[in-house]
């Protein structure tokens, strides 16, 4: 792999103002509600133990996820929540997957045309992006965040022995590529070996990376589409 983009390597540089934060706190909850609602046991619910795990890591209140958990099992009245996954062309003709959870498809739908209209992309057919990606499992470590000190080329051979199928570094990140029926498996065994996991998720990995002209307009689209309420996760094959 060459490396892929993605929202949360956006998160990654920004300093969070609290109108982010209170944003990022109703995107986490949403997601919450969502995995509780298939299976409230982060035990036996990866995708539930992964949004807990980036919950922990921005500080997100301890009542807010017991409140977002109840909200998925029925416990508590909510909104009907559903996943929904747009695909689209941005500047360049870069290809871009946004995935998303919301409780008014029709409207979601048009705010992401509108902003995809606004910043130099449209909508495409359904399918006519999908086939250029493929699912991945995908591990971020920040080498800097190790509590030993490490070489880069020591924690290559560990998360190769861990089963990476590839792996891409930018700057003081390792971006970890593993099918995605072993990411979990991957993940405790690098973690039984001391290395800290930044963040671990199934993410649309695209199979060729592109070189546009336009990167900070595709940026631009790309801070856009997060300001969204319903937007979890921006995918593209722009390269970073």
């Amino acid at each position: 792999m060459s490396g892929h983009s993605h929202a949360k390597k956006i998160l990654h540089k920004k300093q969070f103002t609290d109108a982010k934060r209170g944003q990022i706190f109703s995107k986490l909850a949403r997601a919450i509600s969502v995995a509780a609602k298939e299976n409230n046991n982060p035990e036996t619910n990866p995708k539930l133990r992964q949004v807990l795990e980036e919950a922990k890591k921005f500080a997100l209140p301890k009542e807010n996820i017991e409140r977002a958990m109840k909200k998925g099992t029925g416990e508590l009245a909510g909104e009907k929540l559903e996943k929904v996954i747009f695909e689209a062309y941005g500047p360049g003709g870069i290809a871009i997957i946004i995935e998303g959870i919301t409780d008014n498809k029709n409207r979601t739908l048009g705010e992401i045309k509108q902003i995809l209209n606004q910043n130099g992309g449209k909508l495409a057919g359904e399918g006519s992006v999908r086939w250029l990606f493929e699912r991945k499992g995908v591990i971020i470590i920040n080498i800097k965040n190790q509590k030993a000190k490490i070489k880069n080329d020591e924690l290559e051979l560990l998360v190769i022995e861990a089963g990476a199928e590839d792996i891409y570094w930018h700057d003081d990140f390792l971006d970890v590529y593993t099918k995605p029926e072993e990411l979990e498996k991957a993940k405790r065994t690098l973690e039984e070996k001391g290395v800290k996991i930044d963040s671990s998720s199934l993410d649309w990995v695209a199979k060729e990376i592109v070189e546009v002209a336009e990167k900070e307009s595709c940026q631009k689209l790309f801070e856009a589409l997060d300001e969204n309420e319903a937007v979890q996760d921006i995918y593209s094959n722009l390269k970073v």
